[in-house]
């Protein structure tokens, strides 16, 4: 029967190890991690008193090889081990933003608009968050339900919500900054993000945090987290993680052009209120709180359990589940848009009722032939209800229940309308099976290789629930237009792959690997993939790699199907279906997948015991990518949104702002950029360790070619440009000191933000009489824009800890010390005064300064 220890080591991840190793900065008390000592599984025959590598970068991998006792800092790409007590000590108690706050290569925008705010995605080297991979113990995680509608750098993303996986289920995330299609299929073009998590039998972890914005006085948050495990028989295991979890709105502030009483020459008060309404009441010029941040309450559950069936046979599994609510705050309305239900205006709500879901179970086991091997299935699924509340169907409270504009009737009645409504809900689910073998073989006994090879079989299904019809009927409600059933459906594809890949070692110090992977897609057709990687210690100190790969990313059915509309107060746009004759009747084509190939090279030198230094420039050609296209102004998005079903509410509409577009493969990108990593520690005996560490990433994408549609039309302008090309920061430098003396510990960060370029709208305030050189008025132009820097920002975190004793251990910190914030928009550029930051640029949150304290306790 194999032990308990030999388990813990199988079910990790596909033939490899959860080696978490911690390093020293990560060695603060209280771990919620593996216990170096004595809870990390040991290798087999390793001595009683094994301890695993003091370094993070000496844990043992799994991402990126099929290779075992694969080291990070021995990889042929460029692999980094986050522990759980480093992503502790971001101060961050969501995952996305203890990541964004520890790597140097991941990044969040600003602020999410409409339901994009209601769902956490990552972005890595600077491309779309549906070209990330995330795995979970090297298994692929289904995506969220909820699309990114609006346009800008995230536009179509269904990215993997990394907050609905429990954060205290983590043992430690490892990153492959690569291209590694060949390895896992579709999606892994900018890198590879695998979640490993704790497996213990026993122990008992128990926190507790909260904070606020100390200089807003609201974003008010708290997380309480309880993980251990428990024995499964004899020879296996349970670890049960749990978390609750709530944050506040955290608001901006703004004052909004409409309520003001006074505006530039030439401004549109097209909508506006104070000044412009006969006897307007006195309504707070800062009611309009839309730049802010949503109020949210969400329960994670986790579960991983396993236990030996036979003596060389592995029984697994994993069940994670997550419920969220979350209210975003949309634009202002002013008191004449309903009077009749809001004397003094509303604000809209934006709601979620989220339900995420996950299941696996495997066996794996050991000479089979002489072949490690792994079967696993896992259904996983994000099921969401998007709701609209405190708010108005301004159509159904007209007399006539028709807006004018179409024959669209509402079909319960007049003189009336319901203030919340169910405006859609979404169902994303996947299954995914694999079976994979694995064997080491010595090539006429000289040359050692892993030989792997496997198979894959994932059904993905999307559906599509049209809303309440109030939501829709006559314009829909204010704040977010619900889905009539013309948006309404349910597909689904089966995807088939097998992938082979053999790991060679030529000479002692010259790895060399070769991946090649097919798939093949029952909507989008056939991909063929390959990888070619080495590395060469040349001394034991300094080591050279590089990568050459290719790489896909399959169109996702929500982009291939998905339609809607949102409404803003003066204001419309419409997004397409690809597939609609509406969007084809203004250039649209079928959607094909994206293609990349990617090369990296770099080196990982030690010039002197115990100081790193990791250096890789990579460059990432993505042609085809899919995004915002065929933005269309004016009469035309007018008729094509009603050639949809669509009725444009009663509204005081300026027929130029509105808008439609559709998904397209519309550029061709090159990305450059250069990872540097280093780190040091000084162990300084009765006065402490401390240890250093630097991340740097810089990071440029070029727009190569600008597709055309179906009517000769460029797909993208100068806007859509710069979302895929200068919306990222161009560098970003984290600095870490982590230094330990008796009983405390102090940790203390510098981020620096590096430039991001977005070209913005003219909004209201523009003069009307200025014209955009290509034609038409510079105000709300498709084709003229102004030009926005968000100029280089440093951020200051700062955290100091306590052990009370060795169960009890106390911390009390500050990210973003001294309160900055992302540059202000110009008021010509600022959609009524209320959007005063550039919320797609990914770069410093509007937040602001968070202070916090937090308890642990280990049993």
């Amino acid at each position: 029967m194999a032990s308990r220890h030999s388990l813990l080591l199988a079910t990790a991840c596909f033939f490899g190890c959860t080696g978490a190793a911690l390093s020293p900065s990560d060695a603060e008390p209280l771990q919620t991690s593996t216990k170096p000592a004595k809870h990390a599984a040991r290798p087999s025959g390793a001595p009683a008193a094994y301890h695993p590598p003091a370094d993070a970068s000496e844990a043992v991998i799994v991402t990126g090889t099929h290779a075992t006792n694969r080291r990070a800092r021995d990889s042929a790409s460029p692999i980094a081990v986050v522990s759980a007590a480093t992503l502790r000590r971001s101060g961050q108690m969501n995952l996305a933003d203890a990541l964004t706050r520890t790597y140097a290569s991941i990044n969040i925008s600003a602020k999410g608009s409409d339901t994009a705010a209601l769902t956490s995605s990552i972005r890595m080297r600077g491309l779309n968050p549906n070209q990330v991979l995330v795995l979970v113990d090297g298994k692929r995680r289904h995506v969220t339900g909820n699309i990114v509608q609006n346009s800008g750098p995230q536009f179509g993303a269904t990215p993997v919500d990394l907050n609905m996986i429990p954060a205290n289920m983590i043992d430690h995330v490892e990153v492959l900054e690569d291209g590694a299609a060949a390895m896992y299929g579709s999606d892994a073009i900018a890198g590879v993000v695998n979640i490993i998590t704790k497996k213990q039998d026993h122990g008992l972890n128990v926190s507790a945090q909260t904070g606020a914005n100390a200089y807003n006085g609201d974003g008010w948050q708290y997380q309480v987290n309880a993980d251990g495990g428990l024995k499964l028989g004899n020879d296996g295991y349970v670890h049960l993680s749990g978390q609750v979890y709530h944050t506040d709105h955290f608001v901006a502030g703004a004052k909004d052009h409409r309520l003001l009483g006074y505006w530039p020459t030439g401004a549109n008060t097209n909508g506006y209120y104070a000044g412009v309404v006969r006897n307007a009441m006195p309504v707070p010029t800062d009611s309009n709180k839309i730049m802010s941040t949503p109020e949210e309450t969400r329960e994670n559950l986790g579960i991983d359990f396993g236990k030996p069936i036979a003596e060389k046979v592995d029984f697994y599994g994993q069940i994670t589940y997550a419920h969220r609510h979350a209210e975003a705050i949309q634009n202002y309305r002013i008191p004449t848009i309903a009077p009749s239900l809001y004397p003094w205006g509303f604000s809209p709500l934006e709601t979620i009722e989220e339900n995420d879901y996950a299941a696996l179970l495997g066996v794996k086991g050991h000479d089979f032939f002489g072949f490690d091997w792994d079967l696993s299935t896992v259904y996983g699924a994000d099921e969401d209800i998007v709701g609209n509340k405190h708010t108005a169907n301004t159509g159904m409270l007209g007399a006539t229940c028709n807006n004018g504009n179409v024959a669209n009737v509402s079909t319960e009645g007049c003189g009336w309308s319901p203030t919340t409504v169910r405006s859609l809900s979404y169902r994303n689910a996947q299954w995914t099976n694999n079976l994979d073998f694995r064997r080491r073989i010595n090539i006429f006994n000289t040359v050692p290789m892993v030989l792997a090879f496997g198979g894959e079989h994932r059904l993905e299904t999307y559906e599509i629930v049209a809303g309440s019809p109030p939501s829709y009927q006559v314009g829909g409600t204010q704040g977010y237009a619900g889905l009539g059933p013309q948006s309404a459906g349910s597909w689904s594809r089966d995807i088939w792959a097998a992938y082979i890949d053999g790991d060679f070692h030529p000479v002692k110090r010259w790895d060399l690997d070769f991946a090649g992977r097919f798939e093949h897609y029952t909507d989008v057709g056939n991909a063929e993939n390959g990888k070619v990687s080495t590395r060469v210690d040349i001394t034991s100190r300094i080591a050279v790699r590089g990568t050459i790969s290719t790489g896909f990313r399959a169109p996702t059915m929500a982009e291939q199907h998905y339609s809607t509309m949102s409404v803003s107060p003066t204001s419309a746009s419409g997004l397409l279906p690809v597939s609609s004759s509406a969007a084809q009747s203004l250039g649209a084509s079928p959607l094909q997948p994206e293609r990349a190939v990617s090369a990296s090279g770099g080196l990982v030198v030690e010039p002197v015991s115990g100081f790193h230094v990791e250096a890789d420039a990579y460059q990432i050609n993505l042609r085809n990518r899919i995004g915002q296209g065929g933005v269309t102004k004016g009469a035309a998005a007018v008729s094509a949104i009603q050639a949809m079903g669509y009725a444009l509410p009663v509204n005081s509409f300026d027929i130029a702002n509105v808008s439609t577009y559709y998904f397209a493969n519309g550029a061709s990108t090159r990305t450059q950029g250069l990872d540097i990593k280093a780190d040091y520690t000084f162990h300084l005996h009765r006065y402490g360790n401390l240890a250093l560490s630097m991340a740097l990433d810089l990071n440029r994408t070029r727009l190569h070619h600008n597709g055309l549609s179906q009517t000769g039309m460029p797909l993208l302008n100068e806007q859509t440009i710069g979302y895929l090309t200068t919306a990222y920061p161009r560098s970003k430098i984290i600095l870490n000191l982590y230094y330990t003396v008796g009983n405390w510990d102090v940790n203390l960060r510098q981020t620096r933000y590096g430039e991001t370029t977005d070209m913005m709208t003219y909004q209201d305030w523009t003069n009307g009489a200025l014209q955009c050189p290509a034609g038409g008025a510079l105000r709300y132009s498709n084709s003229c824009f102004a030009q926005f820097k968000n100029t280089p920002r440093w951020l200051t975190d700062l955290e100091i800890g306590y052990r009370l004793d060795n169960h009890w251990h106390f911390a009390v910190g500050g990210n973003n010390l001294f309160n900055i914030r992302p540059r202000r928009l110009p008021e010509e550029l600022s959609s009524y005064g209320a959007a005063v930051y550039d919320q797609n640029a990914a770069q410093v949150p509007i937040n602001g300064g968070y202070y916090y304290g937090r308890i642990n306790a280990t049993f």
